[in-house]
């Protein structure tokens, strides 16, 4: 499988240049959507991309290899696609991925759940839940 398609990419280096932009002029870093996420087929290792270097290989985001501490940090996309799993697998990216949420909200929910897996369940689950305004139109409605 390809883990970069060109848009991809594109998007990932524009995340890139913002944040050095934003460094350079002293403005607050951006807090951008993650643009790809991987995965093992086999284990609950994740990883979930911001942002790619002028290198094409270094991507800055959220990592999760499964023990329970997932981390914002650097990461390098050839170590991804060099790991080789049982069964001939390898690492994948999630196809269907798409996220309204900035990566500073799915580090704070993957540290509180222990995991990329579990942030994902508590943050559908949240998005899913009718906010209280929403609430207080039904009840105004039925009521």
């Amino acid at each position: 499988m390809i883990l970069l398609t060109p848009d991809l990419c594109s998007a990932l280096h524009a995340n890139g240049i913002a944040h050095a932009a934003a460094q350079h002029h002293g403005q607050p870093e951006p807090d951008p959507v993650p643009v790809v996420k991987f995965f093992s087929p086999v284990s609950a290792a994740t990883w979930l991309a911001t942002e790619l270097d002028r290198d094409g290989d270094t991507l800055f985001g959220l990592a999760d290899l499964g023990f329970g501490c997932p981390e914002l940090g650097s990461f390098s996309l050839r170590e991804i696609a060099s790991i080789h799993l049982p069964f001939g697998l390898t690492i994948e990216r999630d196809l269907h991925f798409e996220t309204p949420h900035p990566i500073s909200v799915w580090a704070d929910a993957a540290r509180a759940a222990g995991s990329i897996m579990g942030a994902a369940h508590n943050l559908a689950r949240r998005s899913a839940a009718p906010s209280n305004d929403e609430a207080a139109d039904e009840g105004g409605r039925h009521g």
